[in-house]
């Protein structure tokens, strides 16, 4: 025979009763006897409760609300019968509405809901479900009611009575004793030794289903929920959380301590002890194998579940007065105990000068206020401090008996939420490495389950959530294209999966959790898209608080800039072309790379020179490998790179810089490219990359243009001036040429100085060979003394620059 037990999610209305009766029929194919447990309407516990406290309060909404229950069992039991077969069901629930009515009335007078009281309320919506349910499947097969007050029988403790198992297991074996067919009982209600109603606490039914399945020996039982059986995590936290085929008894009752809804701890006992497997099923997709829960479970997961309690407060207490004292451990727990306060976790120092538990938060005052009473000799003394209490607090718990059997499972665990920025409090860890347990901040609660669930159930494939500013210019879609183009391949041959999960321009912008669509998602941005502002993305961002996180920077603006140090310190990573950052006060600089190091997360900026040349990784790894740089000279501009290196022959050097502007190599205003600023920028960073601490004045910048042109108004203007000038620059470039040199626009950083000029170079020269836009580096080194290292290429377009940004990105997923 089974035990199939039915939740208030799959008995909520009629529809969902007619689910179970057909599971119910199904069932019946294979076995000749059910016991059949039933919940309350999906919510009606509750509302009963609402109810009661508010006749307590002497509310008479409560009159209303008991109208409310009796009618809305009256529509189930409407659409299940038919008008012949519904009188005595009417009947029935009348009866049972005006005793309930009765008991509220006496509450509402007297002003009181006391503990057995509260249990007489409760207990009618499994009254009420039971039999109507019990009627209903009479219809179509033999089934028969049965009144779990009269079978299981408890102490007094009301609201969470124990079962007596013994008079218990009598009854039910005596009762329940046809060979086919099926009995129909409610759970989570039972009665004491003088009948008077008690419950078996919040999640009672599937502890009513244990009960009746050990009772009468069941070859299984089957809990039948709203989900496909035991996940990973919680689906609402975790989007890629998935059911487990199988699990062992202790595993799913750790499950169930640290926050998995699908089953009640107390459930599993009874079934431990008659070795009952237990299956947990979905009402809604019957189909679906659900989780087998047994003795000895064997998969290939080291880890079973991630799970949590999403709110606890951490009470620490501290002193000398506990070093080798014996007995200080007892009387905590015995205090705590005397006020029935429950204790999540406990974790105690090697010095024995501290001891910290955990709690719910409303018996916090409680906890306190007890200790100090216990101790209040001790803390006169100075021999305990005072008892701290910090709250906002969570528990994550990692959950798995294969764990015992292989080393590092602790060492993935804190790395995990360590690389994500994620602060641990407290950590507990019993002998049996069946959990390890972690007490973090409650705001991280998502975050921690998605690392720690990527890290122990989809390893082989790592998630970065990226957040990208200036998506709509021409860096920023370039990017994006490159992504779409090259995500399947870089999920299928790298394991990486890059999620869009924000976009902004100066306009609007737009978030997705899940990922927005890379094939569309201008569309959703122009649509849907809210109005800009970057310090409320930035909240969202945080507030979202995902794990891999990376904001990627694709404008040339200083404000996103303002919020790095924010960023950085929420432990996100930051990617960006932009040089503003890099190339402002050097404290700024400083604190960017010391922010990312302290919260063990990435700012990455090689794009900041060179475009998507290798040129700040190479200078990075030199450095690393312990070389020492003792010159860098370098052409950093594309612009001026085109511009120079068509300067031959008869060009004039006017209609070789209009040439570089239509091509789009230059600024709207080409000045900004022939001052030396953006390269001067570029200099300072990799001076600062090798350690010199200096600012922008510190670079002398030759001024190549006459005044005439530097004056001028406008872009017009400066042209004319420009042309006006041309013999200045050909006088040059003979001058040059006479000598068999060529102009090149050059940086040099050296120990003694940085600075940025135009110069004449021979064939010697390694820039003098130098073509197009290219940018060219030369690093002279210890090691690359005799032949520098050149690193040559394109150093401007949105293409190769947005591949340099593409790069990084993907270094930081392959880290994870």
């Amino acid at each position: 025979m089974k035990v199939l037990k039915f939740g208030g999610s799959s008995v909520k209305d009629a529809d969902r009763i007619r689910k179970v009766r057909d599971i119910v029929a199904n069932t019946l194919k294979s076995t000749n006897k059910l016991v059949v447990a039933v919940s309350a309407l999906g919510g009606l516990t509750d509302f009963l409760i609402d109810t009661a406290r508010k006749a307590e309060a002497g509310n008479d909404q409560f009159k209303d609300q008991l109208d409310d229950i009796y009618y809305r069992h009256r529509q189930v039991a409407e659409a299940l019968f038919t008008s012949e077969e519904l009188p005595p069901i009417r009947q029935y629930l009348k009866k049972v509405t005006n005793n309930l009515e009765n008991l509220l009335i006496g509450t509402s007078l007297i002003k009181e809901l006391s503990p057995r009281s509260l249990d007489m309320v409760m207990s009618y919506g499994e009254v009420m479900s039971s039999f109507i349910i019990a009627n209903f499947l009479a219809k179509t097969m033999n089934c028969e009611h049965a009144d779990s007050r009269e079978l299981i029988k408890t102490d007094n403790t009301f609201n969470a009575a124990q079962v007596d198992f013994k008079a218990t297991n009598a009854n039910i074996k005596k009762k329940l004793n046809k060979k086919k067919g099926v009995y129909l009982v409610g759970g989570f209600i039972a009665s004491n030794d003088k009948d008077v109603t008690t419950t078996l606490g919040r999640g009672g039914s599937d502890f009513s289903a244990a009960i009746y399945g050990s009772a009468l020996d069941a070859e299984e039982i089957e809990i039948w929920t709203d989900v496909d059986g035991v996940m990973t995590a919680d689906p609402r936290k975790v989007k890629k959380a998935f059911s487990l085929k199988t699990m062992t008894y202790e595993e799913a009752m750790e499950m169930s301590h640290f926050g998995a809804k699908v089953i009640h701890p107390p459930t599993v006992q009874p079934a431990l002890d008659k070795q009952i497997p237990i299956r947990i099923r979905n009402t809604f997709n019957p189909a679906f194998p659900g989780t087998f829960i047994t003795a000895n479970a064997t998969d290939d997961y080291l880890v079973k579940g991630i799970s949590s309690i999403s709110d606890i407060c951490l009470i620490t207490v501290q002193g000398s007065g506990l070093i080798g004292v014996t007995g200080v451990a007892g009387r905590l727990f015995k205090t705590l105990a005397a006020k029935r306060v429950n204790i999540i976790l406990i974790t105690q120092a090697s010095s024995e000068h501290s001891i910290t538990f955990a709690i719910n938060p409303k018996d916090a005052a409680a906890a306190k206020s007890a200790i100090e009473e216990e101790f209040s000799v001790e803390m006169r003394q100075h021999l305990i401090n005072d008892i701290t209490v910090e709250n906002d607090l969570a528990i994550v718990a990692v959950i798995g008996s294969n764990m015992k059997n292989v080393i590092g499972v602790s060492g993935r665990t804190f790395s995990a939420l360590g690389a994500n920025g994620i602060n641990i409090r407290a950590i507990a860890q019993g002998s049996s490495e069946l959990n390890i347990s972690a007490v973090i901040s409650k705001s991280d609660v998502s975050k921690s389950l998605n690392a720690l669930h990527e890290t122990f159930f989809l390893s082989d494939t790592k998630t970065v959530h990226l957040f990208v500013v200036g998506a709509t210019g021409l860096i920023g879609s370039t990017l994006l294209n490159q992504i779409k183009a090259q995500g399947a391949y870089l999920k299928e041959t790298q394991s990486l999966e890059i999620k869009l999960v924000a976009v902004t321009n100066s306009r609007k912008m737009h978030f997705d959790e899940d990922g927005l669509v890379l094939d569309n998602w201008e569309e959703p941005l122009n649509k849907h898209g809210k109005k800009a502002s970057l310090k409320k993305f930035i909240q969202h961002m945080n507030g979202l608080n995902l794990p891999n996180s990376i904001f990627v920077d694709c404008t040339a603006s200083a404000d996103p800039i303002k919020h790095y140090e924010e960023i950085l310190s929420t432990s996100t990573s930051i990617v960006t072309p932009n040089k503003i950052a890099n190339s402002s006060k050097l404290l700024n600089y400083l604190k960017y790379q010391e922010l990312a190091k302290k919260y063990n997360v990435h700012f990455l900026y090689e794009t900041n020179v060179g475009a998507g040349l290798p040129v700040i990784s190479t200078l990075k790894s030199l450095l690393q490998s312990g070389d020492k740089v003792t010159k860098i000279e370098a052409v950093l501009s594309g612009s001026l790179s085109f511009i120079f290196n068509s300067f031959v022959g008869d060009a004039k050097f006017s209609d070789i810089v209009k040439a570089a502007k239509e091509k789009g190599y230059t600024e709207p205003d080409p000045r900004d490219d022939l001052s030396g600023k953006d390269v001067a920028r570029k200099v300072l960073i990799l001076s600062r990359e090798i350690g010199q601490h200096i600012e922008m004045s510190d670079i002398e910048v030759e001024d190549i243009l006459p005044a005439a042109c530097t004056k001028a108004k406008t872009v017009d203007a400066f042209f004319k001036a420009l042309e006006k000038n041309d013999n200045h620059f050909t006088k040059m470039r003979d001058k040059a040429a006479k000598e068999g040199k060529v102009l090149r626009f050059l940086a040099s950083i050296t120990p003694e100085k940085a600075s940025v000029a135009l110069k004449a170079v021979d064939a010697k020269d390694p820039f003098y060979s130098l073509s197009g836009s290219d940018n060219m580096i030369v690093f002279t080194t210890m090691r690359y003394n005799d032949r520098p290292l050149v690193v040559k290429g394109p150093g401007a377009g949105a293409e190769v620059t947005a591949a340099g940004v593409f790069a990084e990105i993907i270094s930081i997923g392959n880290s994870l």
